[in-house]
């Protein structure tokens, strides 16, 4: 028992050096970002509000548009829900993740959209829509080298983590040492 009681102590004594992450933003910048993105989101409702999609339909477009309309409003409402309660936590990486492949979804739908806007409908609203669309992909590529950056943090973490589990598990399971020197 005193043998594992002074290999748990070792183990506390020497612990290793933490990693310090490399071109990770601070939190409060991300979060400064995410609410950027969430308005960005919401002020695209509007826009896709004034889509009639339906009108199309009537005269002939498929009716995968109002799909797409659906999905985008969808989208847009999610991705702006979701960039603000990122805000209060950036360091999650799934949600980071799931709030990325979003925008990428996003992005796609409305790329297509755009299309039947501007044949259907009106080629203004269309590139109002392209506009506000694209006025987010600054801020969408600084959040893909955030959450690059932050998966790599949590990786060297990990393996920060796991190199000192497996230490400490050695010392826990070496034989205790005898003090030869000790007299009887």
């Amino acid at each position: 028992m005193a043998g594992l009681v002074c290999a748990l102590a070792a183990c506390a004594q020497t612990p290793a050096r933490p990693a310090v992450p490399s071109g990770l933003e601070p939190a409060w910048d991300i979060s400064a970002l995410l609410l950027e993105m969430s308005g960005q989101a919401a002020r695209l409702l509007p826009a896709l509000d004034q889509v009639d999609a339906q009108a199309w339909v009537e005269r002939g477009a498929s009716e995968t548009y109002l799909a797409q309309l659906q999905s985008s409003k969808d989208q847009a409402r999610a991705l702006s829900d979701g960039a603000r309660a990122l805000a209060r936590n950036p360091e999650k990486l799934a949600a980071t993740l799931e709030l990325f492949l979003r925008i990428e979804g996003l992005e796609t739908m409305l790329r297509s959209l755009e299309e039947g806007i501007r044949k259907y409908q009106a080629p203004n609203l269309a590139g109002t829509i392209a506009g506000l669309a694209a006025a987010g992909g600054a801020n969408r590529e600084r959040l893909r080298v955030y959450m690059v950056n932050l998966a790599a943090e949590r990786d060297q973490q990990w393996e920060l983590m796991d190199r000192e589990a497996q230490r400490c598990r050695a010392l826990l399971t070496q034989p205790a040492r005898r003090n030869s020197g000790r007299k009887q």
